[in-house]
């Protein structure tokens, strides 16, 4: 009985070694050496060297002087990022809809994108639309002129190769935050 355990008991811990050490640590390995920021995890660091965010990962900001990303499901948290999972039809997507577009009468409609998550429920993007659409309450929050916060957005947008153009809300914020123009009067 023993001769039958021993090949799957070596095989197991050869398997295990491969596939659980080796390849995890030569992936690591080649991607830290050929791809250091991505594999780093593509932050973002402001003048003094401290972490301010990553490039790939949206994050909360606090006020009206600010761009806003999408919603969260998970609270920007990575270790809880993921959509609502709540179908079009669902009632409870309609009132969070409704709730997050409430206090915005008399503006033009909010973007989608303002209002749902996304797939991860992280996604650092906003169309341009989108961030022009916050420009007013920023403008207004900051006693900067819209023209300068579109001229900000535009500067801030990334057109792909494919795709559709996309803002940054990360590198548009620290852009106002790092701006002596567009400081926080």
């Amino acid at each position: 009985m023993l001769e039958h355990f021993r090949p799957a008991i070596t095989t197991l811990a050869v398997m295990t070694l491969l596939v659980g050490v080796a390849y995890p640590l030569t992936v690591t390995g080649v991607a830290q050496v050929a791809f250091p920021d991505q594999a780093a995890g593509s932050l973002v660091h402001d003048d003094t060297g401290q972490v301010r965010g990553s490039r790939l990962i949206a994050q909360a900001f606090d006020g009206d002087q600010w761009f806003q990303p999408r919603p969260s499901a998970g609270s920007y948290a990575t270790v809880a990022s993921a959509a609502s999972n709540l179908a079009p039809s669902n009632p409870k997507l309609r009132e969070r809809i409704e709730q997050a577009g409430a206090g915005h009468a008399g503006q033009a409609p909010v973007p989608m994108q303002l209002l749902t998550t996304s797939g991860s429920g992280l996604d650092p993007h906003l169309s341009p639309e989108a961030a022009a659409w916050q420009i007013p309450r920023v403008a207004q929050a900051r006693s900067l002129t819209e023209v300068e916060l579109l001229r900000l957005v535009e500067a801030h947008t990334e057109r792909p190769l494919f795709g559709p153009a996309v803002v940054n809300v990360l590198a548009l914020n620290l852009a106002l935050a790092d701006n002596p123009s567009t400081s926080s009067q």
